[in-house]
């Protein structure tokens, strides 16, 4: 299962060269993210982006999907991919660290939170 989600693309996303800038996918994925689970304290370890299309305008919705790539013991990998229409726009992939927000360290994927994860499972080959 992949969590659909959209995004808003705002007039001021976009930078001197006229198409979104890079570092606002990073944003648009943390934002999906956040909708995504509120339940899973975490930290992002790594992130990556492949950038396929740009976004030349604002004033418009992009879908992001989300799913789970893989489950460790204290971590796990998302992948995102950001759309419009059918259109490709950025492979975004991430690994988050579960944390303890009273030490501040990670911790291992509790059951509620592994049970969670799972139903996103699309291990990739």
């Amino acid at each position: 299962m992949r969590f659909q989600n959209k995004q808003y693309v705002r007039w001021g996303d976009l930078d001197a060269f006229g198409h979104v800038n890079n570092a606002t996918y990073l944003i648009y994925a943390q934002e999906a993210r956040f909708a995504w689970s509120k339940m899973i304290e975490m930290v992002v370890a790594r992130a990556e982006v492949d950038f396929i299309a740009p976004i030349y305008t604002g004033d418009i919705y992009i879908d992001v999907e989300i799913w789970v790539n893989k489950i460790g013991n204290s971590s796990f990998g998302l992948t995102y991919e950001i759309k419009n229409g059918q259109e490709l726009l950025a492979r975004i992939k991430t690994v988050q660290v579960t944390v303890s927000l009273e030490t501040k360290k990670s911790r291992p994927i509790n059951d509620a939170e592994r049970d969670f994860l799972t139903k996103y499972l699309e291990e990739e080959k």
